[in-house]
């Protein structure tokens, strides 16, 4: 799915409850939750913190996924087009970081 269709499916689940979307701060709260969640996860598997013994592995990518749904919504909730806010980042990246790394060499 692309962002336009993610960002009408977030907003298809969230409109049909009365409450709607949550204000920006709460949202803000809501994806710091979420990032420390993948964050958590992420040091379970590669950083110094093991896991208790009782604790499940969770899944990493319905980690990041839980990010994205929350970002989303707080795009919906401000009404920001995020292919187009994509767009004005990547092209940022290019102008300002072409250079700052060693480029692979093309393939032949």
């Amino acid at each position: 799915m692309d962002l336009r269709e993610a960002q009408d499916r977030v907003d298809a689940w969230i409109s049909q409850f009365e409450e709607g979307y949550w204000p920006p701060l709460v949202n803000l709260a809501r994806l710091v939750e979420e990032v420390g969640e993948l964050g958590r996860e992420l040091n379970h598997r590669y950083g110094s913190k093991t896991k208790r013994h009782d604790e499940p592995d969770q899944d990493l990518a319905l980690e990041l996924a839980d990010v994205l749904f929350v970002l989303i919504a707080i795009a919906n909730e401000q009404g920001i087009d995020l292919s187009e806010a994509l767009e004005r980042v990547l092209d940022k990246y290019r102008a300002r970081d072409s250079d700052r790394w060693t480029r692979k060499a093309p393939e032949e």
